[in-house]
């Protein structure tokens, strides 16, 4: 059987098993279209509250996720260039690296995103690390509500490392970024700071050579982007200089072109 043939049996496999799992859902017509059925597979997976999956069924997803990594294509430490002391600059999308650790930028409730299809960052490594991440989310934030109360929210800043499952990568920090609801503050400029330092003593208790961050705050919670990219090279270069010999290496992640050069010029 080739490959592309059992690809796509495992995704209809997997959307009737999805469509199964779900009281809302199971009665959903199934596109007959692979692009169609693509997109109807990853809307189960998103809404889908965290919980455990068959033994079967979360072995096909594993099987298909990894396919899906290839045919994204898997880019490694060694393929991103190097501007300067370790630091590096990589446009494209965060769930392709192969490094110790990517950011995600949560929400306080640090279950991923439950939008269908929503394009945030959140809702991509989810997606792609598959169900057992929101499981293992759940799971620790079940056990910080039972120390900290059970309407306890990730406070903005503190980290919360996880396995990433089906990711090319071998870790994922989530962390809640500060919202700027009305006008930019030094608060929340100190907040963001925060993300990037506090991220960084993770990886050092952690034994995390690489990490590889993301446009914390920059997109839902309106974090202006050029002063975003300041905050974070500053505080990652001013850490560096605290710890040094600590990283192998720290990639700023970007998607657009104008991100990219927020950084871009920082380094000139």
């Amino acid at each position: 059987m080739d490959n592309k043939k059992t690809q796509d049996q495992r995704l209809s496999y997997l959307v009737e098993a999805f469509k199964a799992d779900s009281d809302d859902y199971r009665d959903l017509p199934t596109p007959s279209d692979p692009e169609e059925k693509r997109r109807v597979l990853r809307s189960l997976m998103n809404i889908r509250m965290p919980g455990e999956l068959p033994a079967d069924v979360l072995r096909v997803q594993d099987e298909y996720l990894a396919e899906r990594a290839e045919e994204k294509g898997i880019v490694r430490l060694s393929e991103i260039p190097e501007i300067r002391d370790g630091l590096s600059i990589w446009q494209g999308d965060i769930t392709r690296l192969a490094v110790d650790a990517i950011v995600n930028a949560a929400n306080a409730q640090m279950l991923g995103c439950f939008v269908p299809m929503h394009n945030c960052i959140d809702n991509c490594i989810h997606s792609f690390a598959g169900v057992q991440l929101r499981a293992e989310c759940g799971r620790q934030m079940e056990r910080l509500r039972i120390r900290y109360g059970r309407h306890y929210e990730q406070p903005t800043a503190v980290p919360m490392l996880t396995d990433a499952y089906n990711l090319p990568a071998g870790k994922v920090i989530h962390v809640v970024g500060p919202i700027v609801r009305h006008r930019l503050t030094p608060a929340l400029e100190n907040d963001l700071a925060d993300c990037y330092g506090n991220i960084l003593d993770m990886c050092l208790e952690n034994g995390l050579k690489s990490v590889a961050f993301c446009g914390i705050s920059t997109g839902v919670f309106r974090f202006p982007k050029q002063r975003a990219a300041e905050i974070a090279v500053k505080t990652v270069t001013d850490w560096l200089t605290a710890h040094p010999g600590s990283m192998e290496r720290i990639i700023f992640t970007v998607f657009s072109d104008a991100s990219r050069a927020c950084y871009e010029q920082l380094f000139q």
